[in-house]
């Protein structure tokens, strides 16, 4: 019931991305921008930006309620009597004062049996950090330390932000060269009685969905080389936050109890995860990952000189 719940979500969110930036597109009237005697770049321009940028911001800006609803995150209240929980509370709470956070984020749980975690916000004063109830349970102080410190990392860094901007840049990208080239395939190809692409021709159309495809697999690459060295920024800010000895015991506790759950972790750009990947140069399996190997991770934190 809950993943039916979560699908239903998910589709409406994607409903109303779609109908908004469409309404947008029609107002912008960017949504023509193929003509019988060629391209409007302005047009096709203004197309992509809003297509490949607004659905990324949207998400950004809808992050936290996305969470909360997509992975059934609740909150920690104020008043509860949870010496677990208030001591979730009050560890993210010390770290983000220290880590210079006006706003101290909401603090949640959500139930899964991986250790896990994760930021997500809009904005340093508008952020959320929620941990796995799995974690809770089988990680020890000094871990769960580590852990949050990450978390905070995450968010002092703005790295929420500056990875949404940068899958979105990649989408826009991505949208605009497929149909350059879509375009002038059609025409190098097309006989003069033929249909032209200003027409909505299925050539073009076919062609713009098969570059997509191949060029979103390099953009993957990009965002994944950039979240991969965000990673490690945020290990380096939790290990100035909580201390490095309690980031590297979190690592350690992530490797002893290693799973993984990319669907649960990561749901989106937006959401900066502890989550636990470990490639050992796989072939080309590591340029798509989002999170580096763990002993190179430790290796790194155990060679930092922490003031």
């Amino acid at each position: 019931m809950q993943s039916f719940k979560r699908i239903g979500l998910f589709l409406a969110l994607n409903i109303v991305i779609v109908l908004t930036l469409s309404t947008i597109m029609s107002l912008l009237g960017a949504n023509r921008y193929l003509y019988a005697n060629g391209l409007n770049l302005q047009s096709l321009a203004i197309y992509c930006l809003v297509w490949g940028m607004g659905g990324a911001f949207i998400s950004l800006a809808l992050s936290r309620k996305l969470a909360k609803w997509t992975m059934g995150v609740q909150l920690v209240p104020d008043n509860t009597y949870d010496a677990r929980l208030v001591e979730l509370k009050q560890t993210v709470h010390q770290l983000s004062r220290e880590a210079g956070i006006k706003v101290m984020p909401e603090v949640g749980v959500y139930e899964s049996p991986e250790l896990n975690a994760f930021a997500t916000g809009p904005s340093k004063n508008r952020s959320l950090v929620a941990v796995s109830s799995g974690l809770l349970r089988s990680m020890d102080r000094r871990e769960l330390r580590g852990v949050l410190a990450h978390e905070v990392a995450h968010i002092a860094n703005g790295d929420m932000v500056t990875m949404t901007l940068l899958q979105g840049v990649v989408n826009a990208f991505v949208m605009f060269l497929a149909r350059i080239i879509a375009y002038g395939i059609t025409q190098a190809t097309r006989s003069n009685n033929e249909e032209s692409p200003s027409s909505g021709g299925f050539a073009f159309m076919g062609i713009t969905f098969v570059l997509e495809l191949i060029f979103m697999v390099f953009g993957s690459i990009i965002v994944a080389a950039y979240s991969r060295r965000r990673e490690y920024r945020a290990d380096a800010g939790g290990a100035r936050l909580g201390g490095r000895e309690n980031m590297i015991a979190a690592l350690q506790g992530l490797k002893k109890n290693f799973t993984i759950d990319t669907m649960d972790s990561a749901p989106n750009s937006a959401v900066a995860a502890m989550q636990i990947e470990n490639h050992k140069g796989k072939g080309l399996s590591r340029f798509f990952s989002t999170h580096p190997d763990l002993d190179d991770r430790i290796a790194r934190l155990q060679l930092m000189q922490v003031n």
